[in-house]
């Protein structure tokens, strides 16, 4: 198995978190009224810390536990975050769809689940940065709910994947 590079790792968290800032400078100018009515995840319920009776949101030890499950359906993941952190870990068995903050990553979501059972188990994630200023996770959830969804859930990252994943040794997926 390929080792990656701690150099290469630094240099892709830093360019995802330019990423995250910009974004969510630009969620900002977009509910300021420059575009989208859509929320902003600063200011979404979807976006705000959880709480136990939450009940969109589920908590990392709890999708391990699905996953590691040998029996009952297990939920279609769909990663709506940026591609190079998919590649360097991610949720096995999750999909990449792209980051659901640009109107490609949306399309994609939406042609992804559009003959799916509106009854249909999904958990969202992302895990580009801390929780309140993730750019993808608010708006992939409104458009599966807008479309009827209503089993959805996000995956409740509160730093980051690395950290509120990987370091704590959750299963992970590479290269998929």
């Amino acid at each position: 198995m390929k080792s990656i590079c701690p150099r290469n790792v630094f240099s892709s968290i830093a360019l995802i978190f330019l990423l995250c800032i910009f974004s969510a400078g630009a969620s900002a100018q977009r509910s300021e009224g420059v575009s989208s009515p859509r929320p902003t995840p600063a200011t979404s319920r979807v976006a705000e810390p959880p709480s136990a009776a939450d009940p969109q949101l589920i908590q990392p030890e709890a999708l391990v536990n699905i996953l590691k499950s040998p029996t009952g359906p297990k939920p279609l993941i769909i990663q709506v975050g940026f591609r190079i952190l998919y590649i360097q870990a991610h949720v096995p068995g999750s999909e990449y769809i792209g980051p659901a903050s640009s109107a490609d990553g949306i399309r994609r979501l939406r042609e992804r689940v559009e003959n799916l059972s509106r009854a249909q188990a999904i958990v969202l994630y992302c895990g580009c940065c801390p929780w309140s200023k993730c750019p993808n996770v608010n708006p992939a959830y409104e458009e599966l709910r807008g479309m009827g969804f209503n089993n959805v859930k996000v995956l409740y990252i509160a730093h980051n994947f690395g950290t509120d994943w990987v370091d704590k040794g959750y299963p992970i997926a590479k290269r998929e």
